[in-house]
């Protein structure tokens, strides 16, 4: 049994084995297989990986990462008042998931921990107030949820955010 306790989480590169993986959400399967690698050749996201030291070429989950602005007016009143009346800097957490064998394990958490860590340090350097995210589904907006996401701006939709200050 694969022990997903001592992940290591890093940049994709051309040693991973991208066609073993599937969390079962072709979407989300398709990118890694097919676009990943072109996206980050042309700078447009970063892709992570976590891998286990027993096969560090299997990916068990990943994760991207790149930059938008989000228009004042899509968040929250209370937060917005204290803001300049232009578009605010943020990262989005584009997509994360976990391939089927290793769910149960943590896996999800340890990758979001990871994208939020990450993007502090970068934020250290360049201005970054807050991470969005655009959840698949219901499950997929409460596990955001549960690391204090919340709704941007009104409507239906799940594009979620979390201010960077409350770290």
């Amino acid at each position: 049994m694969t022990s997903y306790s001592s992940l290591s989480i890093l940049a994709l590169d051309g040693s991973h084995d991208r066609s073993g993986f599937h969390c079962g959400v072709p979407a989300l399967d398709d990118y890694l297989h097919k676009q990943a690698g072109q996206d980050v050749k042309r700078r447009i996201s970063r892709v992570f990986v976590a891998t286990t030291p027993a096969n560090p070429r299997a990916i068990a989950g990943y994760y991207t990462l790149s930059t938008l602005s989000i228009e004042l007016g899509q968040l929250p009143d209370k937060l917005a008042r204290k803001l300049p009346r232009h578009p605010i800097p943020a990262a989005l957490l584009g997509r994360l998931a976990v391939d089927r064998q290793a769910r149960g394990h943590g896996v999800g958490r340890m990758l979001l921990v990871n994208a939020i860590e990450r993007t502090l340090a970068v934020s250290d350097q360049i201005a970054i107030y807050a991470m969005i995210v655009d959840a698949l589904d219901e499950q997929a907006q409460r596990f955001y949820e549960q690391f204090g996401f919340s709704p941007l701006g009104p409507g239906g939709h799940r594009r979620l955010f979390l201010p960077l200050k409350s770290f």
